[in-house]
C-alpha cells in the first residue's frame, strides 16, 4: 500500500491512511497526527477507537508508535501509553541504559519499516 507513495516522499499522513485502512476496523485503533508528544491512548468509555498520536507531522515518529503498537499485547494496549514510564532527558547513566533497553526493539521495528517505506 505505501507503494503507491514511493514515487514521492511518503508522508506520515500516508502512514496513518495505510495503517487505518488495516487496523482501525479490527483493531478499533486510529493512527492520528499533529501531536505535541506521542501518546497512546486506550479507549475511554462511551469512545470507540483506541487513538495512537504520533508527533507533530512526522513520518518516523508515526512510524515509531506503530512500531510500539506492534510489540504489545492486548494487556498493554488497555494501559495509557502501554504502561510505560517515560522520563524527560538529562536521565541519569542507569535510567538511560532501562530507556534504552525498553527502546531498542521498537526502534529497530521502526526502522524495518521505514526502509520497507522508503523512509530514510
Amino acid at each position: 500500500m505505501l507503494t503507491q507513495c514511493k514515487s514521492s516522499a511518503v508522508t506520515a499522513d500516508a502512514v496513518a491512511r495505510v495503517f487505518n485502512g488495516l487496523f482501525r476496523g479490527p483493531f478499533r485503533t486510529e493512527l492520528v497526527g499533529g501531536g505535541d508528544e506521542p501518546l497512546y491512548q486506550p479507549r475511554p468509555r462511551g469512545v470507540d477507537l483506541d487513538r495512537i498520536t504520533y508527533r507533530e507531522d512526522f513520518v518516523n515518529s508515526a512510524l515509531h508508535e506503530v512500531a510500539h503498537w506492534c510489540l504489545v499485547g492486548p494487556a498493554r494496549r488497555r494501559r495509557v501509553d502501554y504502561g510505560y514510564w517515560y522520563l524527560p532527558d538529562n536521565r541519569d547513566a542507569e535510567a538511560q541504559l532501562r530507556f534504552q533497553a525498553v527502546e531498542a526493539r521498537p526502534q529497530a521495528l521502526e526502522w524495518l519499516f521505514a526502509d520497507a517505506a522508503g523512509v530514510r
